[in-house]
């Protein structure tokens, strides 16, 4: 939903000591899947996430990106996306595909909505760039150093896209209940952690 600058702030106003370039996501690999197929974007993102995507041009779209943009779910956005993909052939891609997210105020529904939808409306299937893709993990791990998929540990919330997708790719996981974590969730994997710095913590233990 953000740019990897405001991502790499808020991270550091959590107290990690963390590089910019420690910071690999789906919008980092949607930016290389874009240039490497010469992609001219509709682009249905929040505007705290356009930075990334500064000097790709838009002009007459060949395809459709899709991510977290809540002000952007609108009848105008998807009809706009919809006849792109139908009757100019662009194509449609997700940044990921969750389901749903968590706001304060409950669980919204997600990105992954709204690309089912224009999939079904329009006779497609979504390249998906994010999270439980395999090849987003493996370009996650690539940019750290080619760090090897059974040493590594995949931290997440959601029990699906993160820890099951990371497991699903040869990863390790651990789902923490926090954040979208719903009751009955930690039946469907191994390992859980109350927070963040539990996880952590069983990482150092050797437990995962």
């Amino acid at each position: 939903m953000e740019s990897k600058n405001l991502l790499h702030q808020r991270l550091r106003d959590c107290g990690f000591a963390i590089e910019k370039d420690e910071i690999f996501t789906s919008l980092s690999a949607a930016r290389d899947l874009i240039t490497k197929q010469q992609y001219r974007p509709f682009f249905i993102l929040d505007d705290k996430a356009m930075e990334d995507f500064e000097g790709i041009p838009t002009e007459d779209p060949n395809a459709v990106v899709l991510g977290l943009a809540p002000e952007k779910f609108t009848e105008e956005y998807m009809n706009r996306a919809f006849r792109l993909i139908k009757e100019k052939n662009a194509a449609l891609i997700a940044i990921h595909k969750a389901k749903y997210y968590q706001k304060k105020d409950g669980l919204h529904v997600g990105p992954g909505f709204y690309a089912a939808g224009l999939e079904a409306v329009a006779n497609v299937e979504a390249k998906v760039v994010g999270k439980p893709n395999k090849l987003f993990f493996q370009m996650a791990l690539e940019s750290l150093g080619n760090v090897d998929f059974s040493s590594a540990v995949m931290i997440g919330d959601d029990v699906d896209d993160d820890v099951i997708g990371a497991i699903s790719a040869g990863m390790h996981g651990i789902l923490v209940k926090t954040g979208k974590f719903r009751s009955g969730d930690e039946r469907k994997v191994q390992n859980v952690a109350e927070s963040f710095v539990e996880a952590v913590d069983m990482i150092i233990e050797n437990k995962v």
